[in-house]
Formats: structure tokens, sequence, C-alpha cells
């Protein structure tokens, strides 16, 4: 098995069962093809998205991979007038986290965590295990609790 990474460090010291999910590094990219690799229905592996609303503000949303953020959303959950996507070039520098391995939790700091409630549809959920190739499979629950999340509505329609 692959060396631990930051998220799964704190998943261990927290106590949450995850089970570890691994796929090929030459192999998918997209959330949904990912998705299909482990034989799972896209909107079960949820991907991380990292905002800002450029005036020192960022935010995190976990939705299913197969779904688009819908920012107007975003920014109303989170009390910001407008938010965007955080420029590829600065997730590292911000949360230690790669673009394509970004997981929920482990980040730098704690960011304000929305998942879509969609999420509770689901006994589990796969988010990035922190690493490109990795993913854990955690209860919601369990990731509601860990990255002090609210559950919302935040794809488009």
């Amino acid at each position: 098995m692959a060396s631990k990474t930051n998220a799964m460090r704190i998943l261990d010291r927290e106590k949450v069962a995850y089970t570890i999910r691994e796929y090929p590094l030459n192999g998918p990219v997209a959330a949904v093809d990912v998705a299909a690799y482990f034989g799972q229905p896209a909107n079960r592996l949820f991907k991380t998205l990292v905002t800002t609303d450029n005036n020192r503000g960022y935010y995190v949303f976990c939705l299913p991979g197969d779904h688009e953020l819908d920012l107007k959303k975003g920014a109303a959950l989170v009390g910001a007038k407008k938010i965007e996507m955080l420029k590829q070039k600065d997730l590292l520098g911000l949360t230690g986290y790669v673009h394509g391995g970004c997981s929920p939790v482990g980040m730098k700091k704690v960011f304000p965590t929305v998942v879509d409630e969609s999420a509770l549809e689901w006994e589990t959920i796969y988010v990035s295990g922190g690493k490109i190739g990795m993913q854990v499979e955690i209860d919601p629950r369990s990731l509601e609790k860990l990255v002090d999340a609210k559950f919302a509505s935040v794809t488009k329609e």
C-alpha cells in the first residue's frame, strides 16, 4: 500500500473509519472516469473544489463528480457576495494539495466547507485521499464532523 497522506493521518488520528481506493496514476483523471474505474456511479465520487471571494476568503465545496458547482448558490451559502474558482497555481500553496489530489481533509488550514446534500443518500462516499491516484471511502457524516462541514445543495440544476 502507498504511504499515508496527510488526510489519512488525520483520519487515523481522529479514529474515523475509511477505506483506501487506489487507481493507476496513468489512468483516469476526471472524477466521472475515476468513479467508472471503481465501478461506481459518478454521483458517489465527490470532487473537492476550492473557491475564493478575492478578499482573502477561501471556501471548499465537495460535490458529485458528474455535477458543476453553482457559484451563486455557493456564495450565498458561505455569506460571500461572489466567489470564483481558485487559480490552479494557487492551490498547492493554500491547501498543501495538488489539482486532482485535493482532499477536503487535511488542508493547511480549515476553510468553510460545504458538502452537497446528495452525499447523505449514500452510506459512504469517495473523496480524494490527498494525492492523485488515491480516494478514501468514508461515511459522509464522519466527513461532516471532521471538517466541520455543512450539507446543502451546491450544484447547478
